[in-house]
């Protein structure tokens, strides 16, 4: 039996259940079948709008034709850059037109982190160690829920070219 606190014991992202925006609860078990991007992201950044304009790029593409979903985590731990509220966050995300699924703001670091952030960390871990450095890391899940690559904060995400052969 997996434990979901635990990261070394869950099997694949499908063991966690995350909130969405709105509060909601999402087993990620939702998403079997699908490649996912995983990223936390952040409005203030100085990466943000290419991010946001490169994700949606992505997902345009490839969430009707191939199936891919791009979950999106808020996290206000690096330089305070997402300090808003969940609905200033949606309203932020509204003006960048962003149909991606987005969830309830998060920790990717510290003792507090999400558990499945800690999971993804555990299967892939960053150059620098076993935490996220900035706003916009990236993990690709492939169609079993295994966490396959982790790309940085200035990876592009329309750079990403290994994506395509998870489809």
């Amino acid at each position: 039996m997996t434990n979901p606190e635990d990261p070394k014991t869950a099997e694949s992202i499908y063991d966690f259940t995350v909130k969405d925006i709105k509060g909601n609860d999402v087993p990620l078990a939702n998403y079997k079948g699908h490649v996912c991007l995983i990223v936390n992201v952040a409005s203030k950044c100085g990466l943000t709008s290419s991010n946001y304009e490169a994700l949606n790029e992505l997902y345009e593409k490839y969430g009707e034709s191939q199936g891919l979903k791009i979950l999106a985590f808020p996290c206000n731990q690096f330089g305070h850059q997402e300090a808003g509220t969940n609905d200033e966050i949606c309203e932020f995300v509204s003006k960048k037109n962003v149909k991606f699924d987005l969830f309830d703001k998060i920790n990717v670091n510290g003792n507090d982190a999400h558990p499945l952030w800690k999971y993804l960390k555990y299967k892939q871990s960053g150059s620098l160690g076993d935490f996220i450095k900035w706003n916009f890391t990236k993990f690709i899940v492939d169609k079993e829920g295994h966490v396959v690559e982790r790309h940085g904060p200035t990876t592009n995400p329309k750079d990403i070219k290994s994506l395509e052969k998870y489809f």
